[in-house]
């Protein structure tokens, strides 16, 4: 896992890291010293910490004026120890909502397995955003599987199409209208 880095081609459209209404701005980040883990697995020093010992983020791109973020997973998404859905909920959504952001595109690629919960935080977070949306993409099958067991499929948007999406191909607001134009005619 220690080889998997971030998506980096948008570096030039945004970084947390210099965006100074991001929870990680200011950032400072090692190429060599490898400071964060998920169990016995060392993680590329580029990830961001939200507080989690299994969920590790990389905020790719926000775009304040139409309201969305681009964010990229890696890790355990496990709600039932650790409960990854409120410190994701607390530590980095909570804010984003709080600077006008409503729209929310997860890149899950990088999560290897679910582990449910509650869907309380995930409710929690749908009317927090009323007229806005929460998008999944490319999350592996089995994970799906598990968001559908446990309902959070009513809270964040997947299917088809947004399972298999090119997104490394796009820029962030090319990716970000294909997603708007799918979640507006699944909602009409």
């Amino acid at each position: 896992m220690h080889e998997i880095e971030p998506f980096y081609n948008w570096i030039d459209y945004y970084s947390a890291a210099e965006d100074e209404r991001s929870p990680f701005y200011g950032t400072v980040y090692s190429e060599f010293e490898y400071d964060k883990q998920i169990y016995n697995f060392l993680l590329h020093p580029q990830w961001d910490q939200i507080g989690s010992l299994t969920l590790y983020l990389k905020v790719l791109f926000v775009d304040y004026d139409k309201g969305y973020s681009i964010i990229e997973l890696i890790g355990e998404w496990n709600d039932a120890i650790y409960n990854d859905i409120m410190i994701l909920k607390r530590e980095l959504i909570d804010l984003m909502i709080g600077e006008g952001i409503t729209k929310f595109i997860l890149i899950g690629e990088n999560i290897l397995n679910f582990h449910s919960s509650d869907d309380s935080y995930y409710e929690e977070w749908f009317q927090d955003i009323e007229e806005g949306w929460i998008a999944g993409i490319n999350f592996r099958e089995h994970v799906l599987t598990e968001f559908t067991a446990n309902h959070i499929d009513y809270y964040i948007n997947f299917g088809e199409y947004l399972n298999h999406l090119s997104w490394r191909t796009l820029k962030p607001e090319q990716l970000y209208y294909h997603i708007e134009e799918h979640v507006q005619r699944r909602l009409n």
